[in-house]
């Protein structure tokens, strides 16, 4: 039987969602691995190139855009943001699911182009949660936890637009990660995925 194909799962969710606990937790399985993405902004003190992030030039980027060599990209602050075609190719062929960490207009994008992708948008219980949870970080200031909040207030009208919602409760995200695994394993025994199972049972 020949080897399946990896799936590209993309993961979306507002600040406090708990995006990085869940999808840490999922790479632990092995059969995952993490997209790198491709930035214009300048590497931050400790972060290294090909590892956090692969670091191009402005022109550089663009020229990708133009080769069509990005899956995915947008513009925020100034800087462009994306995942590189060939990375996300490579890994998928290899039969590993690659998790794309991406905001809506991102994941959006990643649809329309890949449309065979899995979109999870992965939520707090509720929005008074999800508050509590910014506050309780006490690491940002008040603008920014009402920006933050203000985002995910537009966000959550694009949850519609996702293939499945997950919400991380407080002190349960073992629960998130073990809900995004039978997703993985029901997509994976879909049968649009698995076109040749007659032909491959009399192999």
């Amino acid at each position: 039987m020949s080897e399946q194909r990896g799936l590209l799962i993309v993961v979306s969710g507002p600040a406090g969602s708990g995006k990085g606990t869940v999808l840490s937790e999922l790479l632990r399985d092995g059969g995952y691995r993490y997209s790198v993405s491709a930035t214009t902004r300048a590497p931050r003190q400790g972060e290294v190139d090909g590892v956090n992030y692969h670091f191009l030039s402005r022109e550089a980027f663009e020229a990708r855009i133009a080769g069509k060599e990005m899956l995915e990209y947008t513009e925020y602050c100034g800087n462009y943001y994306g995942t590189p075609r060939k990375e996300a190719e490579e890994v998928l062929a290899s039969g590993q699911n690659l998790l794309l960490e991406i905001e809506v207009e991102g994941a959006a994008n990643v649809k329309r182009e890949y449309p065979e992708a899995v979109s999870i948008m992965l939520l707090p219980p509720s929005f008074a949660v999800q508050e509590k949870r910014l506050r309780g970080r006490g690491t940002e200031t008040e603008e920014k936890i009402r920006e933050r909040l203000l985002r995910a207030r537009e966000e959550i009208l694009h949850a519609d637009e996702y293939d499945y919602v997950i919400y991380n409760h407080d002190g349960k995200s073992a629960e998130a990660v073990e809900d995004i695994r039978a997703i993985v394993r029901a997509e994976r025994a879909a049968l649009r995925r698995n076109p040749d199972v007659v032909k491959n049972y009399f192999a």
